[in-house]
This record gives structure tokens, C-alpha cells and sequence, in this order.
């Protein structure tokens, strides 16, 4: 129980990376020796990642260890809200019909001392990925710790104020009332595609904050309240406009806009980021590049600046 919290995701990549490279043996169940004669596909690794709550926490830790490995090797299955120990020998044992790491995120130590002995039955690899910290924290603090499955989702303050954010950016979304503007915590402004809204929603469904996005469009004079409110409020989404110019075809085939349109036509694409770089610089604002970052990455760095 010693493991530093830092060390479950490299934890679990060291599990995996020994799993996948050491051959099947003899101390395996009969289940998985009977796994050994079908098709390679058919034995793919499963992640069984396994909770006495939602099971979100574990099986983000998991797909992040998953994503260090080549596409096709391993999968993640999420077995959330365990209930009793019975309940986990049972589960246990379905996991131990094929090849299987136990990731699993339990509060009691019963819970936990259930699934390690059962999963040693059947040679299950396991990874504690919350235990460890609980026990660092209670040693460091000198303090029990509560043992209350599900506290993480509770419906307390915290909660209602991301309901609250997440209300805030569906109804000013996309410029519709500029009152929103001079409400919000964070206004992002770009142009089609940016992923404006996107991050809208991360930013408040993850850190409570309340954002509306302002569109850009080449012609069109942005909202007189964006010059009235603090420029650290205000991110510019800026992408290479040939990257953008794939995502307006694929969206205009998606939405039957056949035959020419300026849409994604590559020279009203250049002179919309043009107009769009312009915007950024008389705002003053920050700029993030969107081009090669996912939503989490780009939120997560508005969040980060933002508290600077």
C-alpha cells in the first residue's frame, strides 16, 4: 500500500507491458487455457476496470495507459457500482475467462481485500489505483479516512455550480445574447470549427466555469461588449486553415452542401483566420492553437491561464 499516487498510471503500463510480452504458463485458470486455442484477436487483453462507485475514475486512468500502446491490443471494459463481496468473487470470475488486468477504484478495505484474494485464485494481475493514496494521506494527515463510496459524485455546491456553468453555455452559445458576454467567466471567440462550443461545455462541466463563444465572421464586426470586458476573459481559438478547410468539407459533406460554397473554399478560409488573427490582436487577448489539441487540452490550458 505503499505505491505514491503518481505511480498508478505507470503501474498499470508496467502491468500491461509485462502482460502482453509474457507468455501464457501453466498457472493460469483452465478458462484462459482454453482462451489460448481461438483466434489471436480473440484473446485481446481486457482492462477490467472495477468501482464501488461510477467507475469513471478508474477507467480514465486506464485509457490513459492504454493510449501509450499500438491500437488493438488491449480494451477496456467498466464494471461500476460493486455492492458487496459476493458481488466481486462473482466478478472476479467472469474476468478470468480470458486474458485480464483488474484496475479498480474500491473505498473498503473489505471490498479490496476480497477482490485481491479472489483475483490471486485465478492469477489476475490487479492494480490498486486509489488504496495507495487513501492509506498516504490518512498516514500523513494522521486521519481516518471516511470509507463512503460515491462522496466524488455527491450533489453538493460544487455540483450545482457546474449544472449552473453548463446551463450558462448552452444559452449563449454561438453569440446569441451578447449579454452573456459580460456575465461570463470566459468568452471564446474563432471562427466556424474552432471547437468553440466543445470547450464551452468541458470548461463547465469540469471546473464550474460559466463560458459563452462569440463566432467570427469575416464582414461582420464582432459584438461592441468584447472591447468592454477584461481581455484576460477572452481566448482567441486560432487552427491552420488547411486543417480547416478538411473539417468544413467533411462537414459539408456530412450536411449535403454540395457543389461550390464559400464554406470551404480555400481563399475565404485564409481570409476568415486573417480577419480572425486581426480580431485577436486588437482584443489583446490570449491565443491558443487548436489545430493539433483535443478538447481537454485546450480547456485544460484556458483553465490554467486563466488563474495565472
Amino acid at each position: 500500500m505503499g505505491v505514491p499516487n503518481f505511480c498508478h498510471s505507470a503501474l498499470l503500463l508496467v502491468r500491461l507491458a509485462a502482460y502482453w510480452s509474457t507468455p501464457l504458463d501453466n498457472k493460469e485458470s483452465a478458462a484462459v487455457n482454453d482462451v489460448k486455442k481461438l483466434a489471436p484477436d480473440a484473446r485481446e487483453l481486457v482492462v477490467f476496470t472495477l468501482s464501488d462507485s461510477s467507475g469513471e475514475t478508474a477507467e480514465a486512468v486506464g485509457r490513459a495507459a492504454l493510449v501509450q500502446f499500438p491500437p488493438g491490443r488491449a480494451s477496456i471494459y467498466r464494471l461500476p457500482q460493486v455492492k458487496s463481496c459476493q458481488q466481486l468473487a462473482g466478478l472476479v470470475r467472469e474476468c478470468a475467462n480470458g486474458r485480464a488486468v483488474i484496475a479498480y477504484t474500491l473505498v473498503l478495505p473489505e471490498y479490496r481485500e476480497t477482490l485481491e484474494a479472489e483475483a490471486a485464485k485465478f492469477s489476475i494481475p490487479t492494480v490498486d489505483l486509489l488504496g495507495p493514496l487513501i492509506s498516504r494521506i490518512a498516514s500523513i494527515t494522521q486521519t481516518a479516512p471516511l470509507s463512503q463510496p460515491g462522496r466524488l459524485h455527491l450533489l453538493d455546491e460544487s455540483y450545482f455550480k457546474r449544472i449552473e456553468a453548463v446551463d450558462f453555455a448552452i444559452r449563449f452559445d454561438d453569440g446569441k445574447n451578447p449579454d452573456g458576454i459580460k456575465q461570463a467567466d470566459i468568452v471564446l471567440i474563432g471562427v466556424s470549427r474552432t471547437s468553440k462550443t466543445p470547450n464551452c461545455m468541458y470548461l463547465a462541466h469540469h471546473y464550474g466555469l460559466k463560458a459563452a463563444n462569440v463566432p467570427l465572421v469575416f464582414g461582420v464586426d464582432p459584438p461592441l461588449a468584447l472591447f468592454q470586458i477584461n481581455p484576460k476573459k477572452i481566448f482567441g481559438l486560432a487552427i491552420d486553415p488547411y486543417l480547416l478547410q478538411e473539417i468544413r468539407t467533411t462537414r459539408a459533406i456530412v450536411l449535403g452542401m454540395r457543389g461550390e460554397n464559400d464554406y470551404a473554399d480555400p481563399d475565404r478560409i485564409r481570409q476568415e483566420v486573417r480577419y480572425a488573427k486581426k480580431i485577436f490582436r486588437e482584443l489583446k487577448c490570449h491565443v491558443i492553437d487548436v489545430s493539433a489539441k483535443a478538447i481537454e487540452e485546450t480547456s485544460s490550458e484556458i483553465f490554467l491561464q486563466l488563474r495565472q
